[in-house]
């Protein structure tokens, strides 16, 4: 167990930490079509020695692990733009440059599609006269039917081809390769109809054009809707301010907050926002850090209070010294982390992965015999070429590439504004899976800092004021953790001290005794006293599991204070949640029975186990697992790390150790146990916008691609239903909001 407090560090959370000789990388993505092109980036970069790489299609990011001995970032990209894409490093510092980028592309995808539009609506609006009869067919001249398709396959629908043939260069298929041979078959029909003269032939123009104007106005919608799945942490960054105020040369001076390093010297005043991470010089105020760790009570500071960038000054001025600036900060770290988080992939992606391997090849076999088993059984070539054209354009997998990546990247964002950091995709997915959850007492359960919970008179006549202040004026010099508490106690009442006189001696291991107001005191173990010739009151029940501290003068016992780590005001509602959650909470602790005892009651917990080794931790957690359950654990101390790492999912508190931090899949910023209700609503919440994704992904394909081959569906309407499904699937993750147990 552990006492002390440590601040979390940018290096704990910054998630790039590699194995002694590899680096990581994340490289942000342009050209990814769908599921397919991001698996063949992926595979292309896994073959390369010594890398390990992940790529999410819904962030159009890659993450990569590699050995710079082995190979250089360079290759790296050059590797992935032979696949067909282009990759930039992606790092703190060129988010804005990336976001700029994303919305100037979304800009110039929106202009290509109103011309797509234009272009496209009157081959659409004569499609209403078609239906009512042959006569009507041409409602308007072919030749201008010709004209108007004509840039929108080949100058608006380029893009695909390009995409198509890298995609086949690269020996896979993918959504270009479907769009580029469902247009450019109705395309290539309507013209040699049209070029010979054919005119008791249909054409499908409006069907080449729409197919490719509404795939371009999925992909816009799409786009969109993934841009706002990065949104919730992206809010984190907004809020850290652009200037600051630095003391130079004596003077007070507005500078960039780029421009900052280590070491200087800056003011925040009132409502004002910090603009990088520091530690407080002077003043005193309340910070609201709502925004880091969704903890919506403010915290004091003062003098030797820490500060982070993007956090929210209340009431008074502070002057702070600079400790982390820039990437540095953690604000950083935190976006860092959850965007590798969001990179990363759940278990479950894998079988959508492996379909969309294989989908397209599979989706031109099937149009191919669609369009054999039209022509050859009904003998009509029209038909058969409208059918497999459906075929083509309905069967995108696009929505299945998105329904595990696009859910991950809501889930973890939401995660991060609840204070909740997931350090990948695997512990979210766990996560709702835990049937037991192991505890730490010290600093999880407890609020880690010795307290006074009661003073206990030992006769008639002595209150406890008397008590509490003779005991806080002869610990005045005392480091002692049991001695901080009691001057702690004592400065609550607002007791007056006595000064203390030369005599004062302390007893190692036994306690403190010598002269307060002319009176001789001892304050100490009551063995320790008991030796020296006191007699002890009885030692009520109240006390069970305390550390008991006994106060003597003038040769007698007064009383006795219970000191004891108080549970925290939330553990034993935490405790009582996890229960409705269906999780079984297990103490695990270092300390004695009867502590152990009195702090399971108090929180409602059934089982622990005391006097429990670090090493016996983990033993306890490998125990559980091999009894055929999924084990969490959560703990703050150094002591915990070997159980955080045994566990299917680590929780560490936030005002814990570095080191737990670093070992556990998720990090509580506050240090409350509903942490770990609120993570598993949330995985739970996840994983069922996940799997409602992937239903819908395969019903819509299992569903459409019979329909379009069985000629129930015309090209226009599958192209619709094409672009429509994958924005349907963002949309709902979007929508995902864990629910309150």
């Amino acid at each position: 167990m552990t006492f002390a407090t440590l601040e979390i560090s940018p290096e704990t959370l910054s998630g790039v930490a590699a194995p002694s000789g590899r680096q990581t990388v994340e490289f942000a993505l342009g050209g990814l079509a769908c599921a397919a092109c991001a698996a063949r980036v992926e595979r292309q970069l896994n073959k390369l020695s010594g890398v390990e790489a992940t790529v999410n299609f819904a962030a159009e990011r890659a993450h990569v692990r590699f050995a710079p001995d082995a190979i250089g970032v360079e290759q790296l990209i050059e590797t992935i733009r032979k696949t067909g894409f282009t990759a930039t490093v992606s790092t703190y510092a060129t988010r804005d440059a990336e976001k700029a980028r994303q919305a100037a592309m979304r800009k110039k995808e929106t202009r290509r599609f109103l011309a797509a539009a234009l272009l496209t609506l009157p081959l659409i609006a004569q499609m209403p006269f078609m239906l009512t009869g042959e006569a009507h067919h041409d409602i308007l001249p072919r030749w201008l039917q010709f004209a108007l398709a004509t840039p929108v396959q080949f100058w608006i629908g380029w893009r695909f081809y390009r995409g198509g043939f890298s995609a086949l260069r690269g020996g896979t298929g993918n959504m270009d390769v479907l769009v580029a041979l469902g247009a450019s078959m109705a395309w290539a029909y309507s013209a040699v109809v049209t070029l010979a003269g054919l005119h008791h032939y249909h054409v499908y123009y409006e069907a080449s054009a729409s197919v490719i104007t509404l795939v371009l106005l999925g992909k816009l919608l799409e786009s969109r809707a993934k841009a706002r799945t990065a949104s919730a942490i992206e809010s984190l960054a907004r809020l850290q301010p652009q200037t600051a105020r630095v003391e130079r040369a004596g003077e007070l001076v507005e500078a960039p907050v780029a421009e900052l390093i280590p070491g200087d010297i800056f003011i925040v005043r009132a409502g004002e926002t910090m603009p990088v991470d520091g530690e407080v010089l002077a003043g005193n105020s309340h910070v609201n850090e709502a925004m880091l760790t969704g903890e919506a009570m403010p915290v004091v500071k003062e003098a030797g209070s820490k500060v982070h960038a993007a956090t929210l000054n209340g009431d008074g001025l502070l002057r702070c010294r600079a400790t982390g600036v820039g990437a540095h900060t953690l604000l950083a770290s935190i976006i860092r982390l959850v965007g590798e988080a969001q990179g990363s992939k759940a278990d479950v992606q894998r079988l959508a992965d492996r379909i969309a391997a294989v989908f397209v090849p599979i989706v031109v076999g099937i149009a191919t015999l669609t369009f054999a088993a039209w022509w050859a059984l009904g003998g009509n070539f029209t038909a058969a070429l409208v059918n497999a054209v459906a075929v083509l354009v309905i069967a995108c997998p696009c929505a299945l590439g998105l329904a595990t990546p696009a859910a991950i990247m809501v889930g973890v964002g939401q995660g991060a504004r609840r204070g909740i950091l997931i350090r990948n995709a695997q512990a979210l997915e766990l996560a709702e899976k835990l049937q037991t959850l192991a505890v730490d007492k010290t600093g999880t359960l407890t609020t880690g800092t010795p307290a006074v919970t009661g003073v206990f008179p030992a006769r008639a006549g002595v209150d406890e004021t008397e008590i509490l202040t003779l005991a806080a004026s002869l610990e005045q010099a005392s480091a002692h953790p049991l001695a901080a508490a009691i001057r702690t106690c004592a400065q609550a009442r607002n007791l007056a001290l006595s000064p203390l006189a030369d005599t004062v001696q302390t007893v190692p291991g036994s306690g403190v005794q010598g002269v307060v107001n002319g009176v001789q005191a001892h304050i100490g173990s009551p063995a320790w006293l008991a030796s020296l010739g006191f007699a002890l009151p009885a030692i009520t029940p109240e006390l069970a599991g305390q550390s008991i501290v006994a106060v003597a003068a003038n040769g007698e016992i007064l009383g006795l204070i219970g000191i004891a780590d108080p549970l925290r005001e939330s553990s034993r509602a935490a405790v009582a949640r996890l229960a409705r959650l269906g999780v079984e909470v297990v103490m695990l602790t270092g300390d004695n029975a009867d502590t152990a005892a009195m702090v399971a009651r108090e929180a409602g917990i059934a089982r622990f186990e005391a006097s429990v080794l670090p090493g016996g931790k983990a033993a306890r957690i490998r125990a559980l697992k091999a009894s055929g359950k999924r084990v969490g654990m959560a703990g703050d101390g150094i002591n915990d790390a070997p159980a955080l790492a045994a566990a299917d999912v680590g929780f560490a508190m936030g005002a814990g150790s570095d080191v737990a931090m670093q070992t556990a899949d998720i990090t509580l910023m506050k240090n409350d146990l509903h942490g770990v209700a609120d993570a598993i609503a949330l995985s739970r919440a996840t994983l069922a916008k996940i799997r409602q994704n992937l239903f819908w992904a395969f019903i819509y394909n299992i569903l459409g691609i019979p329909a379009a081959a069985l000629g129930f569906l015309n090209p226009v309407v599958a192209g619709a239903a094409m672009a429509l499904s994958s924005v349907s699937v963002v949309s709902n993750s979007l929508r995902l909001r864990p629910r309150k147990n």
